[in-house]
């Protein structure tokens, strides 16, 4: 069976001019920014004006772990926003942008895919309208200021040896995670070691996603740590003087982008944390603003419920004041298969034994998001090879957890293949069922914090951390830090730190190898395991195979 691409679908669309796309909003065009004919930033003036106005529902779309057989989480995410558009309802998608590292690495785009896409598909999942190259460019003029400063006497009296504000860059590079700066002698500054994380892991990602407006914006800069004395006194960006500049770099990233979906409804795009090294979720200034202007508004948090959902809930939002009225989880029967057992090879073959066997990943995450007080829906996102005998057994499961699960043909159907679930979703938001609270208070003491966190959502025994990282949280809890949630860093693809453990494992532990303050974006790091803040392309990058085809379009891109 032949079946169009993603970016063969994207390249067919019959786009509106953003213009209408925003007065579907009420957006006059005189707020809109416009980056070509079919895509635009709201202006800030805008926003303000909208304090006061009635929010609409929140909704949120997260997964099981992920698994090489594929979720379609932001697929799913653009059909139900598409979907009760169709049964009605005024509604906004709100998701991330790409971060070129995984285009050109191994997990592809972020725009959905099928008939239940963003577009333009090649702009978002490439350099959109920018705002990471800003991110970039902010983050990396702190860290030219930081060796600047000490070139230039060092009149903080700051610690080379505890400088903790390292480099980043939108790429996947292993080479540089760990470097030595400021060689070349006296007339290029003092050689010390450091290294690059990925932007989409920057503590300035994370402020410019967690900020309300500008003027918070530049407050949350300042606060951010960069370095301590011999004395362990900190030192901040604003003792630097980096925060005004680096907020003048920023002032147009800030603005959310709109775009729109193939069935011509709003999206907004704006902000890209990952989920497994940050907290990963779209942008606060983009969810209230669509939430002002929308009856509901479907967000997506990134990877599995045990990373995304949890840190939208824990850090967004706790942080934003947000009041999430239904979540929506989704799965795939190839996925249930995979956490059976079976190869992905053999994923076609019906094996109804297997679905059963795999279902347990689900039903923990069933079990974690309706902890949080929200009401819970499973997506089935539809493949060709799914059997009845398959879908019917994770229909079952899915009930006697409680729960209903509903199968979805959006990719190949688009909004008409998921309304099903789109009534279901405008039910629970409506029945006022949602009784949101966080994990954990604020109040609780930070490693206690993570323990919750991995017994309770990870289901593990317990928490393994030296006694220097045991100490670290406790000096950042005398120092006035101890109510910040905690953000894990920790694989996607395994309730463990063991990427290859699937399923719904119990008796294991979770080692802790470092512990990161991000006092801008208000909350502390936990790195856990083996994951990398810079990850590494894989043997075969998908770099390998984009390019330009004869007629100038971009191929190879998914």
């Amino acid at each position: 069976m032949a079946f169009k691409t993603d970016i063969e679908i994207a390249r067919e669309a019959k786009k509106k001019p953003i213009m209408e796309i925003g007065a579907k909003l009420g957006i006059p065009s005189e707020h809109l920014l416009p980056y070509g004919h079919d895509k635009a930033k709201v202006s800030q003036e805008f926003i303000k004006s909208l304090a006061g106005k009635p929010d609409g529902k929140l909704i949120l779309v997260t997964a099981i772990n992920p698994t090489p057989a594929g979720e379609g989480k932001t697929t799913t995410t653009v059909g139900l926003g598409d979907g009760l558009n169709r049964i009605g309802k005024k509604a906004v998608v709100c998701i991330r942008e790409a971060s070129l590292g995984p285009n050109f690495g191994m997990k592809g785009g972020a725009a959905g895919g099928g008939m239940a896409q963003v577009v333009p598909m090649e702009e978002m999942n490439l350099h959109f309208t920018g705002d990471f190259h800003a991110i970039t460019s902010a983050h990396n003029l702190l860290s030219a200021m930081i060796d600047n400063h000490i070139y230039w006497g060092n009149d903080l009296e700051i610690d080379e040896r505890r400088i903790v504000w390292r480099r980043v860059m939108d790429m996947n590079d292993r080479a540089l995670r760990d470097i030595v700066v400021n060689l070349g002698g006296v007339a290029n500054g003092f050689p010390r070691q450091t290294g690059f994380d990925i932007t989409v892991a920057s503590e300035v990602m994370a402020i410019l996603c967690l900020s309300n407006d500008l003027e918070d914006l530049q407050k949350r800069l300042g606060d951010i740590v960069v370095a301590y004395t011999r004395e362990k006194k900190a030192i901040y960006c604003r003792d630097i003087k980096a925060d005004g500049a680096m907020t003048v770099l920023l002032k147009d990233a800030m603005q959310p982008n709109i775009v729109q979906t193939l069935e011509n409804n709003p999206a907004f795009v704006h902000g890209g944390p990952f989920a497994n090294i940050a907290h990963g979720c779209n942008s606060v200034i983009a969810t209230k603003t669509a939430l002002k202007l929308g009856e509901y508004v479907v967000t997506e948090a990134g990877f599995g419920a045990d990373l995304g959902a949890e840190k939208f809930f824990d850090i967004k939002c706790r942080k934003a004041g947000l009041k999430p009225s239904a979540a929506v989880i989704v799965a795939t029967v190839r996925a249930m298969k995979m956490n059976g057992g079976v190869a992905k090879a053999d994923l076609g073959a019906e094996n109804v034994e297997a679905v059963k066997k795999g279902c347990p990943n689900l039903g923990r995450h069933i079990g974690n998001v309706k902890g949080f007080g929200v009401p819970v829906v499973v997506a089935i996102n539809h493949f060709y090879s799914d059997t009845d005998a398959e879908i019917e057994a994770v229909k079952a499961y899915v009930a006697e957890q409680g729960a209903e699960a509903i199968l979805c043909k959006h990719w190949a159907q688009g909004s008409a293949g998921i309304e099903e679930l789109a009534k279901k979703v405008v039910q629970m938001a409506e029945s006022g069922a949602a009784s949101f609270a966080p994990l954990y208070p604020d109040d609780m003491p930070l490693f206690q914090k993570l323990q919750t966190i991995a017994k309770r959502i990870y289901h593990a025994d317990d928490v393994i951390a030296d006694k220097s990282i045991r100490d670290q949280l406790k000096a950042w809890e005398a120092a006035g830090y101890g109510h910040l949630p905690i953000c894990v860093a920790k694989t996607q693809y395994s309730f463990t730190t063991d990427p290859t453990v699937r399923g719904a494992p119990t008796g294991h532990t979770v080692p802790v190898r470092e512990v990161r303050l991000s006092a801008g974006a208000g909350f502390i790091v936990a790195i856990c395991g083996e994951i990398m803040t810079m990850p590494g392309l894989p043997k075969v990058p998908s770099a390998e195979v984009i390019r330009l085809n004869d007629a100038g379009q971009v191929e190879g891109l998914f």
